[in-house]
């Protein structure tokens, strides 16, 4: 890294020279970061459960959304309403 930054996965910070992966616009990820196969949940961010999940044999992790949720919250009486707040405070366009 040319410039220190913060990686999106973990939220740790990356150091001048360490080996990090930047996309223009996205962010930064440390190597090891990028290779994390587990989602985190949309609502409480916690991880997804994607070891356990009963679409993980038809799931493509690094290609599908970002926006999974964990059993524990999909479980909840509002789960729906939930999941929406938390996907409307992360992609601010949707509330246009």
């Amino acid at each position: 890294m040319k410039f220190s930054g913060t990686c999106l996965v973990c939220k740790e910070k990356i150091k001048v020279n360490e080996i990090g992966l930047w996309a223009k616009g996205l962010g930064v990820k440390h190597e090891k970061c990028a290779e994390i196969n587990e989602l985190q949940c949309a609502v409480c961010g916690a991880p997804a459960g994607c070891p356990k999940c009963e679409f993980q044999e038809n799931c493509d992790i690094p290609n599908v959304s970002q926006l999974c949720i964990c059993k524990k919250c999909s479980e909840k009486k509002d789960a729906f309403s939930s999941y929406q707040k938390s996907v409307k405070k992360k992609f601010l366009i949707i509330n246009s």
